[in-house]
């Protein structure tokens, strides 16, 4: 879409972005890269988090500019004190013209409070799926009405963009894909962090060095993966010259539970890395990058990966739209843990495509050409949301 905006424009707009909370997630870490790349001087984003915690991103927030503001948790029983808090924060700031919202589950509450201030409101669809259990059913109630409630839906991919809003309402003039870009410079591979990364963890260049970045979730499939891990462990016994080590980067409310069932199982060369800000390093340290979600929208981290030349494995639950390089195996979560260990063993052996990806920055190149380099993304949006303000 060709936005222009041509109002004299003295102070930075003001956005506000809705989320859960300010970790290092997926919906999380697509608005920080934006945050950073978009010109500030024009746009500053605040945040509304469903928490008072201190988050990972919270600091380096306030650094550039932006202002964090925190409404109640919603519980059913809570629902009137919710939408009255949010009544309070919205007559209190006059400055907001524009709602960017990340989270489904209350956006059906807080969007129409937003529109009755004038506000223009922007949901946006970052998954595949709600879960399991009754939370998922009181979810997928009370996001049905996002569709006709917002004034324009995004979507990271197709694939998430009509389940949440249906096919019919992705082929209206107010629906956009807005795909999760990167920083294709810091992702692309060097030989200097995969270098450091491994003497920082201790790991020899001639190791075998499987990754996965996510939360510990349920969505993230952490059991099936220590199953997979399991199954390799088995087929390398054979090869006692050699080391495989796992590497899992993340945190989350199941990471006691992950940890409790590696030591169960005897699995004593996985790494529990926890959050980290160096994940462009370790990623080039890696050598095949093992992802089993149940589900996604269109995960950050695999495009991170590709950029780095990694061979990928992962579910076929995924968007293919996630496939942006050759580099990417889909597996299917039916297939048993010993067939997923199978095409590990492959992706080792085929190592061809990703040394030659990695030495050429052709993945780079590739990214950047289907549109997933941060820069060109972050000026569509910065020009998207003056277009609102003006218009």
């Amino acid at each position: 879409m060709a936005i222009k905006s041509s109002e004299i424009q003295t102070e930075p707009i003001r956005i506000l972005h809705v989320l859960g909370r300010l970790d290092r997630g997926g919906a999380e870490t697509m608005v920080m890269n934006l945050y950073r790349c978009i010109d500030r001087s024009r746009i500053q984003f605040d945040f509304v988090l469903h928490t008072e915690e201190e988050c990972a991103y919270s600091e380096e927030v306030r650094a550039l500019g932006g202002r964090i503001f925190s409404v109640p948790a919603f519980s059913v029983s809570g629902a009137v004190h919710y939408r009255r808090a949010w009544k309070e924060l919205l007559k209190t700031h006059t400055e907001w013209k524009v709602l960017h919202s990340h989270i489904r589950s209350t956006a059906a509450l807080y969007l129409p409070i937003a529109k009755n201030f004038g506000i223009c409101t922007i949901i946006h669809s970052h998954n595949t799926a709600s879960g399991s259990g009754v939370s998922a059913l009181v979810k997928t109630l009370l996001q049905y009405p996002l569709r006709f409630q917002a004034d324009y839906l995004f979507a990271c991919s197709k694939m998430a963009g009509e389940w949440l809003y249906g096919k019919r309402a992705c082929d209206k003039q107010n629906f956009y894909l807005l795909k999760n870009a990167i920083d294709t410079e810091r992702f692309a591979f060097s030989k200097e962090k995969r270098q450091k990364g491994r003497e920082r963890l201790g790991i020899s260049e001639q190791d075998f060095v499987v990754g996965h970045v996510g939360r510990f979730e349920e969505q993230k499939n952490h059991r099936f993966l220590l199953d997979i891990w399991e199954a390799w462990l088995q087929r390398e016994a054979a090869k006692p010259e050699r080391k495989s080590m796992l590497l899992l980067i993340g945190e989350g409310v199941l990471e006691p539970q992950i940890k409790q069932l590696a030591e169960k199982k005897g699995l004593k060369n996985v790494r529990f890395l926890g959050s980290r800000t160096d994940v462009d390093e370790l990623i080039s340290a890696m050598d095949v990058f093992l992802f089993p979600s149940l589900f996604e929208g269109l995960p950050v981290t695999l495009i991170e990966a590709q950029a780095a030349g990694l061979k990928v494995l992962a579910s076929d639950t995924i968007s293919k739209e996630v496939m942006v390089t050759k580099l990417v195996r889909m597996c299917s979560l039916k297939a048993p843990a010993l067939e997923w260990s199978g095409w590990l063993e492959k992706a080792q052996i085929i190592e061809g495509m990703s040394a030659r990806m990695r030495r050429s920055r052709e993945a780079v190149t590739q990214i950047k050409a289907s549109g997933y380099d941060i820069q060109e993304t972050a000026a569509w949006l910065k020009e998207f949301y003056r277009s609102i303000w003006n218009g």
